[in-house]
């Protein structure tokens, strides 16, 4: 049987953060020496931390939580484009590409390869491209970086133009070790009922 490969960046202390976001701390607040039977550890880390998804009250006071979300969206088929070189991904960057009945497309980027460093520039999703999503009925987009925006944007809108066009958002994937082709993708949300994000376990098995 083919194996999962995982694709998520590990959970511990040394996962880096947005500059000024919630640090990842996980501790033991009860430990089996002092209960007699059990270790019941705690973690606190910002909803936006690692391999991660955003709702769209994320970026929109009005916008779905992550609840509202359709797990479907991150359990199926998706494709692997290879991206590398780019300071920001166009329509045209698609031009070549067979992405018909495809729903959830994955770009590699090579845009943040030491994951230990939060990088200062990444590539950024432009309008077009969100319009050129929609257009092709894909509807989740997910990538190598921490943001589909650039570090320091504040108007967020590349959010913004993927929303508007129904494509939903998977940020901080490792692809080091992915080809691209066609592959079943499991990266489901956590139930979380305010959350304007949630951490996943993002999984890729060739077929």
């Amino acid at each position: 049987m083919t194996r999962w490969i995982d694709v998520s960046q590990p959970l511990d202390r040394h996962v880096t953060t947005w500059p000024g976001d919630t640090p990842f701390e996980a501790t033991l607040t009860w430990n089996k020496a002092d209960t007699g039977s059990v270790n019941v550890g705690k973690v606190t880390m910002s909803l936006h931390t690692g391999t991660h998804v955003d709702a769209p009250f994320h970026f929109d006071d009005a916008g779905q939580k992550i609840i509202d979300l359709d797990p479907d969206l991150y359990i199926g088929h998706a494709r692997v484009i290879y991206l590398p070189g780019r300071t920001e991904i166009t329509a045209a960057d698609l031009d070549g590409f067979e992405l018909n009945d495809v729903q959830r497309l994955i770009i590699k980027t090579d845009g943040w390869i030491d994951k230990s460093t939060f990088p200062e520039t990444i590539p950024v999703l432009t309008p077009s491209l969100a319009e050129r999503l929609g257009e092709l009925g894909i509807s989740l987009i997910g990538l190598d970086l921490p943001s589909v925006d650039a570090i320091d944007s504040k108007e967020m809108a590349a959010h913004h133009a993927l929303a508007q066009h129904g494509v939903h958002i998977l940020e901080g994937l490792v692809l080091d070790a992915i080809t691209p082709g066609d592959y079943h993708l499991n990266a489901v949300p956590l139930p979380l009922v305010d959350g304007d994000g949630s951490p996943v376990r993002a999984l890729l098995r060739p077929y």
